[in-house]
């Protein structure tokens, strides 16, 4: 009877049966419920982020222009789903289209689907190589294309390697949001706006792909729906009224003085400047290093003053250029806390503190220092301090008084090589192109809370001896401890 008792199974198969059909509709019900709350918290509730890396939460500004649209567009990623930044982009134009029911979403693989990717490349006329990895905006015929290549800025790592140096790009930040937007206020607007770029100084070229031209400057402006084109002084002629910004990059020879008039003129009625210098605008005599170009004088009399020297400081990797941490309060650099620009031999821009200011002057902010370390290259006598490096002016308005131009914005930085085509893709430069150009363009929409976001990485960096040991211990040890305490417990119930 004992036997009978110790033979017979604990649970009948009815019950078995029983207990197995009531966990899979407890998981069944456990399951509905989350994607019920998940469906009415996305549809009508706030969204939580777990963690910074899944945060694509939209800034205000961003939350502003989609408000504004009425139009109707359709966003098409033509893009390869094994990209490390894919599940990054979907989330974000995610986040555009849930915030505006006028955004629709198409995703294309171009790499798996093939047929979906041969409609694509027809509709939008892609026949290049290099048309791949894009984000297509299309607004009733209007399109503007974002390049995957233009998201993400990246950095040089060196990879653990004991016979030879080895490098990686190691992405630093995510401009998605500030590209997209972009992209969207430009759509709304059927004319770009206009940027004239100095000619016949020593200017470099906007068709220059050489490490010191300025393709890559002409194409971020561009991004940012400014039109680009080359302008000259012709006899006396004027700056043109549909120039909306005028840059002046690098000049390298002196200015005439019916220039230095047109330009002082165009100032005055409420023109846009980025005046970039660099340490080429200097030149030796015997009394020392001076300044030539004839725009130095101009800045005065706007509060700001280009010294005739080049800033230098501890935070340096060649000697000859500047890391940058130290930022001012400005709608240009505020979103810059946690990045850092890269100079190079770059000249002292200050503001020139005036006892008893007009009440009418110009406001000028320092943008961006030297650490308290700073020196100057060619005055070994002046102590030690943090010098200014840029500065940005903007005349507020005068009651009663109407400019043709609007209102004057000016940034003045003491380098233009930090935003050629080699030293653009360092640090946060790119970024500080769009910012500045956006402020001198009273563009507050791409500014505000929109900035290059950091990107945290977690990987684990091993030498290839490592890996070999990694892997041993994958293959190896695990699955024997596994057996070892098998072998264990059978031991122990044998006894």
């Amino acid at each position: 009877m004992s036997e009978e008792k110790k033979s017979r199974s604990s649970f009948s198969p009815a019950s078995r049966w029983g207990i197995g059909l009531d966990v899979v509709v407890r998981t069944a019900l456990v399951l509905a419920v989350v994607v019920m709350a998940n469906y009415l918290g996305a549809k009508f509730f706030q969204r939580f982020y777990l963690s910074s890396q899944t945060r694509v939460a939209l800034s205000s500004r961003t939350l502003n222009v989609l408000h504004s649209m009425t139009n109707a567009v359709n966003v098409t990623l033509y893009f390869d789903r094994k990209d490390e930044f894919y599940p990054d982009i979907v989330a974000l134009l995610n986040e555009y289209r849930a915030a505006d029911k006028n955004i629709s979403l198409r995703t294309v693989d171009y790499v798996r689907d093939a047929g979906e990717a041969e409609q694509v490349k027809a509709q939008y006329k892609l026949a290049g190589a290099a048309d791949k990895d894009l984000v297509i905006f299309d607004c009733g015929g209007r399109v503007k294309m974002v390049s995957g290549d233009t998201l993400t800025q990246y950095t040089l790592e060196q990879l653990p390697n004991e016979k030879e140096r080895e490098f990686r790009k190691k992405p630093i930040s995510f401009s998605g949001e500030k590209m997209f937007t972009a992209v969207l206020l430009a759509l709304q607007n059927p004319e770009p706006l206009h940027a004239y770029f100095l000619q016949g100084h020593g200017e470099p070229s906007l068709a220059d792909t050489g490490d010191f031209g300025y393709l890559k400057f002409g194409a971020v402006l561009q991004q940012n729906y400014i039109a680009v084109k080359n302008f000259e002084f012709i006899g006396d002629s004027a700056v043109p009224m549909d120039c909306h910004l005028l840059v002046i990059a690098a000049p390298a020879a002196e200015f005439k003085d019916i220039e230095l008039q047109r330009i002082d003129e165009y100032l005055a009625q409420g023109g846009r400047l980025l005046l970039l210098f660099n340490y080429a605008s200097l030149k030796q005599t015997p009394n020392g290093p001076v300044a030539f170009t004839g725009l130095e004088p101009i800045l005065q009399r706007w509060g700001v003053n280009v010294l005739a020297d080049i800033a230098q400081d501890p935070n340096t990797i060649t000697g000859q250029d500047i890391k940058v941490r130290a930022f001012g309060q400005h709608p240009i650099v505020n979103s810059f806390a946690d990045f850092a620009l890269h100079l190079v031999l770059p000249r002292p821009v200050e503001k020139i503190n005036s006892a008893k200011p007009p009440a009418n002057a110009p406001e000028v902010t320092e943008l961006a220092r030297t650490s308290d370390a700073g020196t100057l290259a060619l005055d070994r006598r002046a102590a030690p301090r943090s010098y200014s490096l840029m500065a940005a002016v903007e005349q507020k308005p005068v009651p009663g008084v109407t400019n043709p131009r609007g209102n004057t914005h000016i940034v003045v930085a003491g380098d233009s090589v930090f935003l050629s085509n080699h030293w653009i893709e360092s640090a946060a430069n790119r970024d500080f192109l769009s910012s500045a150009a956006n402020w001198l363009l009273d563009r507050p929409q791409l500014l505000d809370g929109i900035g290059p976001r950091p990107v945290t990485e977690f990987r684990l960096l091993l030498t290839k001896h490592q890996q070999q040991q990694l892997r041993w211990l994958l293959i190896g040890a695990l699955p024997g401890g596994v057996l070892f305490f098998g072998w264990l417990v059978w031991l122990v119930r044998r006894q």
